[in-house]
């Protein structure tokens, strides 16, 4: 099996999980849930292991989001790492978000990316090829701050053990964290990579695990 590189998130690239249904079938695609885009399809990049969030995750996270964050979208930047197909990061610009980084290893992903940016005319986002933990401190160097951050990395790899304290740099105060794992992070032991986070929401779908988190302090949106 060839090596999957560093940075490809799960919605973008061949990662260790069962091969997807259809290979070798009509081109597939997801659509973005609400929005000034709403209704508008995403091609999905024909590759192996490729997984965009579905539609039904999707909508119940920007169902929780807009709750906590009261439907300030204007004054939220958001940093998509492994960003796949880009369906978390255009649905959240669809919404207003002031801005959008999305970081992708895959060259042919971030082709498709940028195809799709140019489509939707969406100039507050920007995407960027780059190994993730790189590019995290990379921006964490530079000052960068993120009201959003989402996290669907490559399962069975430790990302979020690796990224997630990371990410605690870049975050704003009272900023989120949406994050997909194999497990459940809000079980009975808290792992010590997830000391000092709060599980704000969660939940299943299939054998994914879908969370928001926040730092150890109320859930308020930096203007």
């Amino acid at each position: 099996m060839a090596s999957k590189p560093q940075g490809t998130g799960g919605r973008g690239s061949a990662r260790s999980s069962p091969p997807r249904s259809g290979q070798g079938g009509p081109a597939r695609q997801v659509r973005i849930i609400g929005g000034q885009w709403k209704r508008t399809p995403l091609p999905v990049l024909d590759a192996e292991g490729l997984r965009p969030t579905p539609d039904r995750v999707r909508e119940t996270v920007f169902n929780w989001l807009n709750h906590l964050l009261d439907g300030a979208w204007n004054s939220v930047k958001c940093l998509d790492l492994f960003a796949g197909t880009g369906a978390l990061g255009f649905e959240a610009a669809s919404r207003g978000a002031a801005s959008v980084v999305m970081i992708e290893g895959n060259a042919a992903a971030v082709r498709q990316l940028e195809a799709n940016a140019d489509r939707l005319k969406a100039g507050q986002v920007t995407v960027r090829r780059g190994d993730a933990l790189a590019s995290v401190q990379a921006l964490a160097a530079r000052g960068a701050r993120f009201q959003l951050i989402f996290l669907d990395p490559p399962y069975h790899q430790d990302w979020l053990v690796k990224i997630l304290p990371l990410c605690s740099q870049l975050l704003a105060d009272g900023g989120l964290v949406y994050a997909e794992a194999e497990m459940p992070l809000d079980g009975e032991e808290t792992p010590d990579w997830l000391q000092g986070w709060t599980v704000a929401r969660a939940d299943k779908a299939g054998m994914v695990f879908y969370h928001l988190l926040h730092r150890n302090s109320a859930p308020e949106i930096e203007a």
